[in-house]
């Protein structure tokens, strides 16, 4: 998450968190989504960094947090077992 800062940070985890639960049809309540959203932001941080990506600020940085948390949901469920569906 580039120039946002920590309280940014978690402003932005908290509503990619709620977007991926939203997406992936989850009800995780606020302290998950925080923690799936900085997890999220981990996983899409590392991604687009892979790929080349170039993201910065709040927009950027949203986006690729709820790609990752979404991707981070669906692993989640695919290694208990749901095979990846969303509900």
């Amino acid at each position: 998450m580039n120039e946002v800062g920590f309280f940014g940070a978690i402003i932005i985890g908290i509503f990619a968190g709620y977007i991926a639960e939203k997406v992936m049809k989850r009800d995780h309540g606020l302290l998950m989504n925080l923690v799936v959203g900085i997890g999220g932001a981990l996983v899409g941080g590392f991604l687009a960094r892979l790929l080349g990506i170039a993201f910065a600020g709040w927009i950027g940085s949203l986006v690729v947090s709820t790609i990752g948390a979404i991707i981070l949901l669906w692993l989640v469920a695919w290694f208990r077992g749901r095979g990846g569906r969303a509900a």
